[in-house]
């Protein structure tokens, strides 16, 4: 039986309503998307409020126009800017004449969790776990049926501001569409696009956005840190603008094309727009006013990983995506140079949309997908469906 979903993600510099049907063999086909540019947000704030529920309008009426369907419910991303993410480390006692973890132990961790998270400003709108130990053992997310005496766990909260929630809403219900529930796009990126095996070593998903930069920190099934960081790829071309004197398009132009790690040889970059003379830039005049931003960019990201207090081993991994820079031929190994550390591409886990720019929509739509396939499934045993199990105590 088909059902059909729809969400809508926002971006720092475009807003992404899709739709999707799910059916048992095909989990999650993408039948519409809709694409909309605006000026996104910074600080906690929109940068134009006004233009906003235009944005919105559009992104979702060419969803709608493509999908061939029309919009009444949808799921909302709440994105990294205005979310906080918690880590909680919790434990209950084990006890009986064989003591072994059960799902009632699970439960109660969550909810002693809950209560040393409590009160705090927002609303959680995503709860999972890190991992589970059992008598400081081996660290776990199946640990139904493990045997001893004491039962830990990290468990992450994300919490979204109320502004966001109650600004979204109010917006979306003057267009007569019901919000069905809000999301943390920043988990659901983290969860589709890095493999289970890195993030059971703690793995780094840094997304360079136009206006922002987030940077998570990603164990078992739970994002354990996020900040987000007040610069991108538009500061970039900002800085190519100013420093070359041409219009703000024509240096997002030259930043999309510019190509990094250039030594022997000869680059140039040609810019043309309407009524305007058409110039060109050897490789070392957009060198000297493009990188020194990236080289910023890349100073906050490391400042942000060592303040973070997360510790990193020799396996753990760091990827990189969004458009502010993966997209660039030589960004990711110069992101690398500068972080001291290897830095990878996403795995691409999808045919439709595969870009890095949508890696945040199309996580969304995954957890939502995920969420509601988990609350209707049965709840798993000892061995099987135990995640499904975890995920069923969440809610979206």
């Amino acid at each position: 039986m088909k059902s059909t979903i729809a969400a809508i993600d926002f971006g720092t510099c475009k807003i992404v309503t899709l739709v999707a049907e799910t059916t048992g063999t095909q989990r999650n086909d993408i039948v519409g998307a809709g694409i909309a540019a605006y000026d996104g947000f910074l600080d906690g704030e929109w940068n134009n409020p006004m233009l906003l529920n235009e944005a919105i309008q559009k992104s979702i009426t060419e969803a709608e126009a493509q999908s061939k369907r029309k919009i009444r419910e949808i799921n909302v991303g709440v994105p990294g800017e205005f979310t906080r993410v918690y880590a909680v480390e919790a434990s209950v006692t084990i006890q009986g004449a064989d003591p072994h973890v059960t799902p009632k132990h699970v439960e109660k961790i969550f909810a002693e969790a809950d209560k040393q998270l409590s009160p705090v400003r927002g609303v959680v709108v995503h709860r999972s776990p890190a991992w589970f130990m059992v008598d400081g053992g081996k660290k776990t997310l199946e640990p139904v049926g493990m045997k001893g005496s004491e039962l830990k766990a990290l468990v992450s909260f994300v919490v979204a501001d109320t502004f966001f929630l109650d600004d979204v809403m109010a917006r979306l219900r003057d267009m007569n569409i019901t919000v069905s529930g809000f999301f943390s796009s920043s988990t659901g990126e983290a969860m589709l696009y890095l493999l289970e095996e890195d993030r059971d070593r703690t793995a780094i998903l840094i997304d360079v956005g136009y206006l922002v930069t987030d940077v998570m920190a990603v164990e078992g099934d739970a994002v354990i840190f996020q900040k987000t960081l007040p610069v991108g790829g538009g500061h970039i071309a900002a800085d190519v603008s100013e420093g070359l004197n041409i219009p703000l398009e024509s240096a997002e132009q030259i930043k999309r094309e510019y190509v990094y790690g250039i030594s022997t040889i000869s680059q140039s970059y040609t810019v043309s727009g309407d009524g305007v003379k058409s110039e060109t830039f050897a490789q070392e005049q957009v060198s000297a006013v493009l990188e020194p931003r990236v080289d910023e960019i890349a100073d906050m990201i490391r400042e942000c990983l060592e303040e973070s207090g997360i510790k990193l081993g020799n396996w753990s991994t760091i990827y990189l995506t969004g458009g502010g820079l993966s997209l660039n031929r030589g960004g990711r190994d110069y992101l690398s140079a500068k972080l001291e550390r290897p830095v990878r591409d996403t795995v691409k886990r999808t045919i439709k949309l595969s870009s890095p720019i949508y890696a945040s929509a199309m996580g969304l739509m995954d957890l939502i997908i995920d969420t509601i396939e988990s609350r209707n499934a049965p709840v798993g045993g000892v061995t099987g469906g135990i995640k499904e199990f975890f995920r069923s105590l969440l809610g979206g």
